[in-house]
């Protein structure tokens, strides 16, 4: 017997799926994010480029830490998400990482986050992002490394603990094959070779909740 064919989804539905997955990357991730903002002392006045942005999360945090004296720029390839929100105080653009040139040079903070994973030539992209900083300006990318944490239960007491691992890591097989899931480790030897100084790293990574596990069926979803 013949299996069907998977239906692909709608771009109603699609959209639907962007808005979760943004959503869910939010709740993730938006605190540690913040967190590591507030030590660079951003404040009002300052320029901000959010590049590759996908949702509207972070560039609506920013505008309200720059305020009106300030200015955020929200990029990315398919800039329809960061156009719907409401009462939008951001500008957006479309950029593509892989062959645009900064859009403009002088930015207090740009900012980066699970983006350069998945293009071609992460090196290429962080020299964009590294040209539009004023001297002294800070330079975040935030990237995932999902093969530091290859088990679903790190304590396999059974055969569902060892058939969860045995998925995971056949999923991230998988996955790794359109993506880069090895780039967050090596960002930065990249960084310092891209002229920055004062280049600090952090690891860190959820083990379970309920975000955890609800961007787990987006990316299978997606995948």
């Amino acid at each position: 017997m013949a299996r069907p064919a998977l239906t692909p989804p709608s771009p109603a539905e699609r959209q639907r799926m962007a808005y979760d997955h943004f959503e869910t990357l939010a709740a993730l991730l938006n605190e540690r994010t913040s967190r590591h903002i507030r030590a660079f002392g951003i404040r009002a006045g300052w320029r901000c480029w959010e590049a590759g942005a996908g949702g509207a999360s972070v560039p609506t945090w920013l505008a309200q830490q720059v305020g009106r004296t300030g200015h955020v720029l929200a990029s990315d390839i398919d800039t329809a998400v960061l156009e719907a929100a409401v009462d939008r105080r951001y500008e957006v653009r479309r950029h593509d990482l892989t062959v645009d040139p900064p859009p403009a040079a002088g930015f207090d903070l740009v900012h980066a986050r699970l983006v350069l994973e998945h293009l071609p030539e992460p090196s290429v992209a962080l020299t964009t992002l590294v040209a539009a900083l004023r001297p002294g300006g800070w330079l975040l990318v935030e990237s995932s490394d999902p093969k530091l944490q290859p088990l679903a239960c790190p304590d396999e007491v059974g055969p569902r603990q060892a058939l969860a691992n045995k998925l995971r890591n056949a999923f991230w097989d998988l996955f790794a094959q359109q993506n880069d899931l090895d780039l967050g480790r090596t960002l930065p030897r990249l960084l310092r070779a891209a002229g920055l100084a004062d280049v600090d790293a952090e690891v860190a990574f959820s083990l379970g909740g309920p975000d955890a596990r609800r961007m787990q069926r987006i990316l299978i979803t997606w995948a």
